[in-house]
């Protein structure tokens, strides 16, 4: 009787190990990074004192987007980048918006892009010395493609203050990172539920 309580109890012990090994699996197979989202170019010929061309008031810049899963492909909405005045946001300057496009996986993607802008309210942001800052958005929805399967649609709005010189370009010459203060909630909840069943399956091991 003993060795059959044992045999059963052993049984159960291992089903439940399995299914802890099984569920983190799989939360590290469904787990989905959002991709990382930068400005690499930005220039505003209105404000370059160096150049003839000052009647152009036409923003440029290029984003760059990486795709971090190593297995997952990733579908773009509409991306939709909006300029304004200040870190504040008091005032739209110019928008742009980079059509939908696919991004296979460990992929990065280099977009430009264009967006005319109201002169009077670029003047107005304008220092004394001839710089400025600026604040960008970025804000799109992404689908991840795992498999033969599109998960559903995630938001993504990130941005970061841009500040520019006198020759109309960014400061920084680094990318700069655009960022946002909230989390994948998709990977946190499924990383909860995977560290849970695990921990809960070596317990009752």
């Amino acid at each position: 009787m003993s060795e059959n309580a044992g045999g059963c109890g052993r049984c159960c012990c291992s089903f439940i190990f399995t299914l802890g090994l099984t569920s983190l699996f799989m939360w590290l197979s469904l787990r989905t990074s959002n991709p990382k989202c930068s400005i690499q170019e930005f220039y505003l010929p209105a404000l370059d004192k160096s150049s003839n061309n000052r009647n152009n008031t036409t923003l440029q810049f290029q984003l760059k987007l990486e795709n971090t899963n190593k297995d997952k492909g990733v579908y773009y909405d509409d991306v939709n980048v909006t300029v304004y005045d200040s870190p504040n946001r008091s005032h739209i300057i110019g928008t742009s918006v980079i059509g939908r496009f696919y991004q296979g996986h460990k992929k990065t993607a280099h977009k430009n892009g264009t967006a005319p802008t109201d002169q009077k309210v670029v003047s107005r942001a304008v220092f004394a010395n001839g710089s400025a800052v600026f604040r960008v958005d970025l804000v799109t929805a992404v689908r991840f493609k795992i498999i033969a399967w599109k998960t559903k649609r995630h938001k993504i709005a990130v941005g970061a203050d841009v500040e520019v010189n006198v020759n109309g370009t960014k400061v920084n010459k680094k990318n700069i990172k655009l960022s946002s203060s909230g989390s994948n909630n998709v990977s946190y909840y499924c990383c909860c539920v995977g560290i849970l069943l695990y921990f809960f399956a070596l317990i009752f091991a």
